[in-house]
């Protein structure tokens, strides 16, 4: 009987503090509300003036690892051009 009354009150008590928890926290998210929006303005500026920039360090970076990928396998699309043209024929098949 006793473990019952306990789990109760730890019940009891739990919810207390997740009240106290949600109204602290939206008390403070109120207050703190104003340099919310302080931070979505600045940091929409700084997305505009930097993105562009931003984007071409993006396309060069992307480009230059492209390349860098891309060169060893040059060989190997040699080989498989070569493969190709013979392989390839201009001869019309006998069978239509």
């Amino acid at each position: 009987m006793g473990a019952v009354i306990a789990l109760g009150g730890f019940a009891i008590l739990a919810f207390a503090a997740l009240t106290v928890a949600f109204v602290v926290k939206t008390i403070l998210r109120l207050v703190l509300l104003p340099l919310l929006l302080v931070k979505f303005v600045v940091t929409g500026i700084l997305l505009l003036v930097l993105g562009p920039i931003l984007f071409v360090v993006g396309v060069v970076v992307f480009t230059a690892l492209a390349l860098v990928f891309a060169v060893p396998l040059l060989p190997v699309l040699a080989v498989a051009a070569v493969v190709w043209l013979l392989v390839r024929s201009s001869r019309r098949p006998a069978v239509a």
